[in-house]
């Protein structure tokens, strides 16, 4: 006979116990730069179009303003996010938890991953770090990317996983 018993909410396993790894810390660093590189790209079309267009001082007040609280708001936006950002791995599955405003807590189990990768871009390798992606069944994309890893980190998660899984190891 088949028998499926409730469980007690106050039995079940607390996320916040858990240990929480916090992402490299050249990540938020590389975050930031990528943050300074964007705001020095905008301000160079702002800075032409203020000297040349002849603007009186509203409008380009108009135009700085909120140039200005948009660029502290993504200079600041990595010292609030990254904090915030972490993963676990445990005996079944690996966690994955972000969000600042809107919070998210990731799972997925072992058994489920068909596929793991890690990728570096240009940036990423000048900072010694990579992204490691889990891919599920079914899945059309990756079902889960942790940025921010270190690049010898994401290679042992990747290799963990796949043992994990029952998946056979590349090395790259």
């Amino acid at each position: 006979m088949f028998e499926n018993p409730e469980v007690a909410p106050d039995s079940l396993p607390s996320v916040d116990t858990v240990q929480w790894q916090a992402l490299h810390p050249a990540y938020k660093r590389l975050r930031q730069l990528q943050a300074l590189i964007a705001v020095g790209a905008t301000v160079i079309p702002l800075l032409l179009i203020t000297i040349f267009a002849g603007l009186e001082l509203l409008q380009a007040v108009l135009i700085w303003l909120p140039w200005s609280v948009s660029s502290a708001a993504l200079l600041l936006w990595p010292t609030l996010s990254l904090p915030k950002r972490g993963y676990v791995v445990r005996d079944r599955d690996i966690l994955f938890r972000h969000g600042v405003i809107w919070r998210s807590v990731t799972a997925i189990p072992f058994n489920r991953i068909q596929h793991v990768e890690t990728s570096s871009t240009p940036f990423d390798r000048k900072f010694a770090l990579a992204t490691l992606q889990l891919f599920t069944a079914g899945g059309s994309g990756g079902d889960l990317k942790i940025d921010g890893l270190a690049d010898q980190t994401a290679e042992q998660l990747r290799i963990f996983v796949l043992q994990k899984a029952g998946g056979s190891i590349e090395h790259a």
